[in-house]
């Protein structure tokens, strides 16, 4: 049996098409490491290695969470775009307008924070905005809104081009999820993973930033005309469900790299047309969209039903995906003879930190566990773990994947170095979250008790560790760039 080449170009793919996947890949390094540094400041201060004021804490609190959820839906959209273009007709001026849109987003969110103050974290919880108590000002809330909401429509613009794409090759969103091999005759020929993954991103994100939209209008509204209101309850709701929805897909977007790449390395392709890969993904197209409940456990407003909804799904939402991609990346590689190589360990990383991330959510998620544990450090130890370990691990197995395949940046000593400097720092890192989250410290505090100083500190230092992980990556993915943006 031949030995598999995982370099091999894509020569299906036109150098302005791989220009716009290198500039998603590029600034989602550039703004990586950026949140990375803020969200180090915030736990050395916790840690008291830093006198940040509490003003400052908040605004890198807002800096942090917006930042980073942002990054990781330009990744993810970067990595689906690179794949689904291979199977359907996606249009080039679309993926360039929704990156400008999102940069120009983020410079007004960034002003609203470093010169107009506002810290209202990413949640903008209503009628916070509009009610700082003077800590920011009307423009300052107008600003991140409205930089929320120009990021928002980028990304609807880029859900409703795969969704014309995809149902113009199909025939239909259905067809696109393979419907017809699930619920009929399996023919065999149910469409490849990065399709259905896209379609069920394109279904639940589509809902998801309309969500969002709705109610950052309303805020904005409320902002400058105070006599229209809105329900908090129903306004938590819509916020939730957007965020919920946005962040959970980017990492449905992300294992499409999974998919695609580590059959390159094993000469095994990653088979789609079996039933139960076909009905994960119809079971989390629609479990993702109603999962989110599970944030507003403590609302005792909130409907009785809501909260069954949202302790239940959350036990089974994740779990149909997660588990047909988890069997299939340890079947995929098992005695498959792979070359591991650091794109290779990123993936297959990533593939474990979702798995292993999504444990602490599911116990959270448990309504008398919650009333404990949702306002300690235990919730961020689950997000932590499931983005830094999994969404963004993939994320940079991709762009190391693309630099050497497109810019022959072969693997060095550095690098394989930094791979293990990443598994160390994360795991210790969200480690740390966790065990602070058992001691009951609580999240978003500004100012930590003597007895917890030590979990900030020791979090520091692996914090330190990831980031000079993530440093050499991202250098190595800017060195390679140029020469894979050229590449004919």
């Amino acid at each position: 049996m031949s030995t598999p080449n995982p370099y091999q170009p894509d020569t299906s793919i036109s150098r302005p098409q791989r220009q716009v996947v290198l500039a998603y890949m590029a600034v989602t390094g550039l703004v990586l490491l950026l949140m990375m540094v803020a969200g180090l400041l915030m736990r050395m201060s916790q840690g008291e290695w830093l006198n940040l004021s509490p003003d400052w804490f908040y605004k890198l609190l807002t800096l942090h969470g917006t930042g980073m959820v942002g990054i990781a839906g330009v990744a993810g959209a970067g990595i689906m775009w690179y794949f689904l273009r291979q199977y359907v007709e996606l249009s080039l001026a679309i993926a360039w307008t929704t990156l400008i849109l999102v940069l120009i987003g983020v410079v007004l969110i960034l002003g609203s924070i470093f010169i107009g103050n506002f810290a209202s974290a990413w949640t903008f919880l209503y009628p916070l905005p509009a009610r700082p108590m003077g800590a920011w000002g009307n423009g300052a809330a107008t600003a991140f809104l409205g930089g929320l909401l120009l990021v928002g429509v980028g990304f609807l613009l880029f859900y409703l081009d795969s969704a014309r794409a995809i149902i113009k090759r199909y025939g239909g969103l259905g067809k696109g999820l393979g419907w017809p091999q699930l619920f009929g005759h399996n023919d065999g020929n149910a469409p490849p993973p990065a399709v259905i993954a896209s379609t069920m991103v394109t279904i639940v994100n589509s809902l998801g930033v309309t969500g969002g939209a709705i109610i950052l209008v309303m805020s904005l509204i409320n902002l400058h005309v105070p006599s229209f209101t809105v329900d908090p309850l129903y306004a938590k709701n819509l916020i939730y469900f957007f965020g919920h929805v946005f962040i959970n897909a980017t990492i449905y977007m992300a294992v499409i790299a999974v998919y695609h790449l580590l059959p390159r390395y094993t000469g095994r392709p990653w088979p789609s047309s079996n039933k139960a890969f076909l009905a994960a993904w119809t079971a989390s197209t629609i479990m993702v969209v109603i999962v989110y409940p599970h944030h507003l456990l403590m609302d005792f407003a909130q409907p009785v039903w809501l909260h069954v909804t949202g302790q239940v799904i959350s036990y089974t939402s994740g779990l149909p995906v997660l588990a047909v991609t988890a069997y299939g990346a340890i079947v995929n590689v098992h005695r498959s003879g792979i070359r591991w190589d650091l794109a290779a360990g990123l993936l297959f990383l990533g593939t474990f930190g979702w798995a292993a991330g999504i444990i602490p959510a599911m116990i959270d998620a448990t309504v008398v566990v919650n009333l404990i544990m949702h306002n300690t450090l235990w919730v961020p130890g689950h997000f932590h773990f499931y983005l830094l370990l999994g969404m963004m691990a993939m994320a940079l197995g991709f762009m190391t994947w693309l630099v050497r395949t497109y810019g022959g940046l072969a693997d060095g000593a550095l690098a394989r170095a930094a791979g293990w400097l990443y598994v160390l720092g994360g795991i210790g890192f969200v480690g740390m979250f966790l065990v602070s989250g058992r001691d009951s410290v609580p999240r978003r505090y500004a100012e930590h008790l003597e007895s917890w100083v030590s979990h900030g500190q020791i979090a520091s230092v692996f914090a330190l560790l990831v980031i000079l992980a993530t440093t050499v990556f991202v250098v190595r993915f800017l060195a390679g760039l140029g020469r894979a943006a050229r590449a004919v």
